[in-house]
């Protein structure tokens, strides 16, 4: 380096200290991205061992000369392992680790091993529609009488109950008649039976060239009929005729008109 601060390149060129430096890639960085991904295989791929990966795009000088700040250490210290101190407690995959020593339960592992017990408040209240309910001293001291023990007898069977008879050989045996064996057959379908037609089916040819006569295209046209708007706005639509404001009722009429008297 000259008094000037300046550098003498290979070449003999004159670049001064202060020009910035520029890398220079050999593809832009859209070519290798576009590039696609190889397919990995033990055999043609490395191990993957930590620290032999290459990184997104390389490092500057300025990245790999920083010193970390006092967080950033901080930061990048490991957790602790804590492993060994609550192996027993922390689940694992796979199911709990074996215990390295078998030993008995402690006492406050077996007290709260056991199931809990009903309050005798609540076994009181409870309603008799529970299988259990405490039983009573005087219940459990109770001589019964012997209509209860009559009572308690289970039922036997009635006099002339018939056990289930094996059937006998004959039946085994039996042929059946040709009538038999007529009316065992299924219901047959009527001969002249249609079965439902396809709701689609092809057009006629004679159908598609017909043409339609003048009554036909009367009755295919729509019915004229106002418009509801028209029809509900109509003052004229209740609107008594003249002949029927000068008709006279009949006597059957004024009959007919009474109302049911109940």
């Amino acid at each position: 380096m000259g008094a000037t601060g300046c550098l003498d390149g290979p070449c003999g060129v004159h670049v001064s200290d202060y020009t910035p430096c520029m890398w220079v890639y050999p593809r832009s960085r859209i070519e290798v991205l576009a590039d696609p991904k190889p397919l990995f295989s033990q055999t043609s791929s490395p191990t993957l061992v930590w620290g032999n990966q290459e990184t997104i795009w390389s490092l500057t000088p300025g990245a790999m000369t920083a010193r970390p700040s006092a967080r950033t250490l901080y930061l990048c210290k490991p957790k602790k392992d804590f492993t060994k101190y609550g192996r027993s407690c922390r689940p694992v995959i796979g199911g709990n680790p074996l215990l390295p020593k078998y030993g008995y339960p402690s006492e406050r592992l077996l007290r709260l091993s056991e199931p809990k017990k009903y309050l005798p408040a609540y076994l009181e209240q409870r309603s008799r529609d529970t299988p259990e309910w405490p039983v009573s001293l005087a219940a459990q001291n109770y001589n019964p009488s012997k209509r209860i023990l009559q009572l308690a007898q289970p039922k036997g069977l009635h006099p002339d109950f018939m056990p289930p008879r094996e059937a006998s050989t004959s039946p085994r045996r039996a042929v059946a008649s040709p009538r038999t064996i007529a009316l065992s057959k299924p219901k047959q379908l009527h001969p002249k039976f249609m079965p439902a037609r396809d709701p689609e089916w092809p057009v006629t040819e004679a159908a598609k060239r017909a043409v339609a006569t003048k009554r036909i295209l009367g009755l295919a046209q729509p019915s004229s009929r106002p418009r509801v708007a028209l029809t509900a706005l109509d003052p004229d639509a209740f609107k008594v005729k003249e002949s029927a404001l000068k008709a006279v009722c009949t006597p059957r009429l004024a009959e007919l008109a009474q109302p049911i008297k109940r």
